[in-house]
């Protein structure tokens, strides 16, 4: 049994030296690193100690526990706050003291006054159960952080737990029981690494360690062994507390368990590196500086393309600098074909691969996993369903086949090659890794071809929207015609009125030319012709040329004007517009009045009728909005629409008041000079 404790012992002694080995390679300091620093030296010396005491010589057991518990308080004492500023303020506190006076008591009380064993056995109770009620506090207030402060926990309060049931059973037999002393070098080695990824997790430490795969691999064996120990320690304690006795079934039963699990963990290659996983995933330094990859990958992708072609090169070259390789090819799917859309360096692609290609694309759709042809080739089995003819491995050119999707469907792949030898190992971290490079790029390449097909769109609305105008304006020039041919018959011999008539033809042909302009350039509108104008000789003329052979007719209420700048031509299509509704809004008796008014900074013009009126929710959500007409066949929705973007645009703006039934009235606030 001495040879099993001192292992237990050594083995705990030289973890805990690896880890004051890893706090003194620390560069920051603070007041966190130093109190882990003092405790863990004093928790390794306790257990270099152990190895030479006898566990029948309690009183020396007892001095050791009660510093290693004094050490672990003061640690406590200064988590509790989570005051790190400086070992003074940690000091001053009350219940720093109050945290301390139990394990110095233990301390010094043996030196002051004979006690008897039992009592000192019932005081280290007392300390550990302490201990463990301070780890509920800490857990408790550790609230966002609970996460990280789970492992130091779990190591302090395994080893407390040990430490409470070892000495209650102490102090109820009067002696410390042997077994439990062989125990606690392996159930403090065992549980050390928990210490250590809570040193790592708890960021406001400041104490930033790394360990390697061997040390937390073996660590983490030497952790089931532990636990396996501290199993048959609290057994055999209940074994004994009931008055029962280890039977020889029950001792070959424990010793084939332990050799089944021993076997599974050695022998079992899905086992076992399953648990290499986990233990890498949560112990070990990721293979990759991620945010040096983040803002690598980030200004690979940041220069600004708009076509096609170089999106899809860039989105490659991206792909490349995050591997580190030097080939690449981009194949996008195409209605079942795949079309490579991007290449860099030797070609990984060839029409030999096509097929193979299909292949990769179709086991993709279904498993969304990466494909790596070196394991394909040495571990087919893992591909389950990914038919693949193995004559065409030999000459495969790529190395790695990443599929990039867009709403769940397969959009195409990524393939890559190294310059030299055989790349990179496709293990878990790597696919990670791949799969949020992946994620990032595809999204760059998406972003950029929705930006490219809105452009697009864009350029055809335009377009359409341009083309609306021009019919808008067309049904202008339709009307004045009209008007020239309902007024033909009766003033065709007066002089005046073929004057007239060819004036206005000049002007048809003016605007139909300009119309015809903004078709064959494609141009929205022409830069409009700015002037000085005054709105009452607009509204006149717009009135008796263009509203005059409908009714009620217009009446023109003048009471002070100023002149405004304006496009004349634009202003008195609004005019006309937002005139001819309101005359076919009314009733022949009605009647439709237009105000000029000055008020403030603006002049005002009021086109007010006796019509039907409209509804509040009409004038929300319908009357602005374009090619949404009630005129069926006859309008194109837009003269509203239109009247409000201009107003808009010179710096006014366009109000609308109306009731069911009693008419309407159109504000339009022209914004004067600046004097």
């Amino acid at each position: 049994m001495d040879l099993l404790t001192n292992i237990g012992f050594l083995v705990s002694t030289l973890g805990y030296m690896v880890l004051l080995l890893l706090l003194f390679t620390v560069r920051k300091a603070g007041l966190a690193k130093y109190l882990l620093i003092f405790a863990t030296l004093i928790t390794c010396s306790w257990s270099s100690l152990s190895l030479w005491v006898n566990p029948f010589d309690t009183d020396i057991m007892l001095l050791a526990d009660s510093i290693k518990q004094w050490a672990w308080a003061l640690f406590l004492a200064a988590c509790l706050k989570q005051d790190f500023s400086s070992l003074t303020q940690v000091m001053k506190r009350v219940e720093t003291w109050a945290i301390l006076a139990m394990p110095s008591v233990a301390i010094v009380l043996p030196y002051l006054l004979p006690l008897a064993q039992t009592w000192s056995f019932l005081l280290q109770t007392v300390i550990a159960l302490e201990m463990l009620l301070l780890l509920e506090l800490i857990f408790r207030q550790a609230g966002e952080d609970t996460w990280a402060y789970k492992p130091l926990i779990i190591y302090l309060g395994v080893t407390n737990l040990y430490e409470f049931v070892s000495y209650a059973n102490a102090t109820m037999i009067a002696q410390y029981e042997p077994l439990y002393f062989v125990a606690k070098g392996y159930l403090y080695a065992a549980f050390l690494p928990f210490l250590v990824l809570a040193i790592r997790r708890i960021r406001h430490w400041g104490v930033e360690i790394f360990v390697s795969r061997d040390v937390v691999l073996h660590s983490s064996l030497m952790l089931v062994a532990g636990a396996y120990l501290f199993l048959m320690a609290t057994v055999g304690y209940v074994v004994k507390l009931i008055g029962g006795q280890w039977t020889s079934s029950i001792q070959l039963g424990l010793i084939l368990s332990s050799l089944i699990i021993l076997v599974t963990l050695f022998v079992s290659d899905a086992v076992r590196n399953r648990f290499k996983v986990f233990i890498t995933k949560h112990f070990f330094a990721n293979q990759f500086d991620y945010r040096v990859e983040w803002l690598k990958l980030t200004r690979a992708l940041k220069s600004d393309v708009t076509e096609r072609p170089l999106i899809y090169q860039q989105a490659l070259n991206a792909f490349l600098h995050a591997m580190d390789y030097k080939h690449g090819a981009l194949l996008k799917l195409r209605n079942a074909r795949t079309e490579s859309v991007a290449q860099i360096g030797e070609p990984v692609f060839g029409p030999d691969d096509a097929s193979l290609v299909v292949e990769i694309c179709a086991f993709c759709q279904r498993k969304n996993w990466i494909v790596d042809a070196e394991e394909l080739r040495t571990r087919p089995y893992v591909y389950e369903g990914l038919k693949i003819n193995p004559q065409q491995l030999t000459g495969i050119r790529f190395q790695l086949a990443l599929p990039i999707y867009q709403d769940e469907q397969l959009w195409g792949l990524v393939l890559l090659r190294s310059g030299e030898g055989k790349g990179r190992g496709l293990n878990w971290e790597l696919r990670d890794y791949l799969n949020a490079v992946t994620a990032q790029i595809s999204n760059y390449v998406f972003h950029h071809e929705a930006s490219l097909e809105l452009a697009e769109n864009a350029q055809f609305s335009a377009f359409n929207r341009m083309s609306a105008f021009v019919l808008h304006d067309l049904k202008n020039v339709l009307a004045q015609i009209d008007l020239i041919l309902a007024n033909a018959q009766q003033h065709k011999h007066n002089p005046e009125f073929i004057e007239d008539t060819f004036e206005t033809l000049q002007h048809t042909k003016s605007r139909m030319e300009k119309m015809l302009r903004q078709l064959t350039e494609k141009k929205e509108a022409e830069d409009q012709q700015v002037s000085l104008c005054s709105l009452s000789a607009i509204i006149e003329e717009v009135v008796n040329q263009k509203c005059a052979t409908l009714l009620p007719k217009p009446e023109i209420l003048l009471n002070q004007e100023q002149k405004v700048e304006v496009d004349k031509e634009k202003f008195a299509n609004v005019v006309y517009h937002l005139v001819s509704n309101a005359q076919q809004a009314t009733a022949d008796l009605g009647w439709v009045r237009i105000h000029i008014d000055l008020q403030s900074d603006y002049l005002l013009v009021k086109i007010a009728d006796s019509g039907t009126g409209m509804s509040q929710e009409f004038i929300a959500n319908r009357l602005f909005k374009p090619f949404d007409t009630t005129k069926g066949n006859a309008g194109m929705g837009i003269g509203a629409y239109d009247a409000k973007s201009y107003m808009e645009q010179i710096g006014g703006h366009l109000e609308v008041e109306s009731v069911e039934g009693k008419g309407s009235v159109f504000t339009l606030y022209i914004p004067l000079e600046k004097r």
